[in-house]
């Protein structure tokens, strides 16, 4: 049986989650308010402060959703309980992030400044070389962080670029002089 989708949801004070039909779930917290539609397949019940989710039969579908479900629903209580963060480094000589407004500019090498603007429900935050996303949806979060990423990925010789704070980098070594 799926370990993870086997185990309840602790649902925090503050927290409600409503489960309509379809199984189109609503979980308000103190951080907002996130709604998904999951699975029909999967039943989902409340009871009393925790959630637990159930599969009907155990083929391979079956058990892979059920996994599914659980992570996702937990991802959104969690999302409006504390939110989630991700945080980017900006390495580089001359490479730069400012933010003003909602516009971040970053200056990576181009001939041009590279602007992006903070989609809705998420906050971007810079602070010296690093760049700091959060927001309570933990796919749109990780998608922008992804987004920042490419527009300059970290290069293995020296090591330039925007990378994750927490990514560790494969350096190569450069060419060698000829004797």
């Amino acid at each position: 049986m799926s370990r993870i989708g086997r185990m309840p949801i602790a649902v925090p004070a503050g927290v409600t989650v409503e489960i309509a039909e379809n199984n189109h779930v609503t979980v308000k917290g103190p951080k907002g308010t996130l709604e998904r539609v999951l699975p029909q397949e999967m039943e989902i019940k409340q009871e009393g402060e925790e959630i637990i989710v159930s599969r009907p039969n155990d083929l391979k579908k079956m058990k892979s959703l059920h996994g599914l479900t659980r992570s996702l629903l937990n991802n959104m209580v969690v999302g409006v309980t504390a939110g989630y963060t991700k945080e980017l480094e900006v390495n580089g000589v001359g490479y730069r992030a400012s933010k003003s407004g909602k516009v971040l500019t970053l200056n990576l090498g181009y001939s041009h400044p590279v602007e992006m603007e903070d989609p809705e429900g998420l906050e971007c935050k810079v602070e010296g070389n690093k760049i700091i996303v959060s927001g309570i949806d933990k796919e749109k979060v990780g998608q922008y962080a992804a987004e920042i990423r490419d527009k300059r990925r970290p290069e293995p010789y020296k090591g330039k670029g925007i990378k994750y704070v927490d990514e560790v980098i494969r350096r190569k070594v450069g060419k060698t002089g000829k004797k």
